[in-house]
């Protein structure tokens, strides 16, 4: 399969990297490592010679696009991921595939043989992970649950 660059089309990894910043990628794996609520000078204590200022900002960013919670301790704030890792990729990765898609059957079936192309070219065993887990859907009914 050749591979080619389609003007205008960015990468979903590129498309994360511009909706989260480095910075707030950063910040986010703080949080998954406090494994629960962190302070911001926690946080600041992790991330090294970030200012104190510069990691409050970027919390706030990460609120605002509703990736974090927060509660109120005291007269600070103290954060926590509303989702893992994997449910952020997990969600990043059925939008990146409805859009892929398409509005019908008939769109679907050449992206979902590539998707199958590729993922036997990256690992032959993925398919049959793939196999298995069809197999598991299809005997829980088709749809839904993870």
């Amino acid at each position: 399969m050749s591979h080619f660059l389609l003007r205008g089309f960015r990468r979903p990894r590129a498309s994360v990297e511009e909706a989260l910043g480095s910075l707030e990628r950063d910040v986010l794996e703080q949080l998954w490592a406090a494994d629960g609520e962190a302070s911001v000078r926690q946080v600041q204590a992790a991330c090294g010679e970030l200012a104190y200022t510069t990691v409050l900002t970027t919390l706030d960013r990460l609120f605002r696009k509703g990736l974090v919670q927060r509660r109120r301790d005291g007269r600070a704030f103290l954060y926590r991921p509303r989702l893992s890792r994997d449910e952020l990729r997990q969600g990043l990765a059925s939008d990146v595939i409805d859009s892929l898609l398409g509005a019908d059957a008939e769109a679907a079936r050449p992206v979902m043989s590539t998707f199958i192309d590729v993922v036997e070219q990256r690992d032959a065993a993925l398919l049959d992970e793939l196999e298995r887990l069809l197999r598991d859907r299809k005997r829980r009914g088709g749809r839904g649950g993870r």
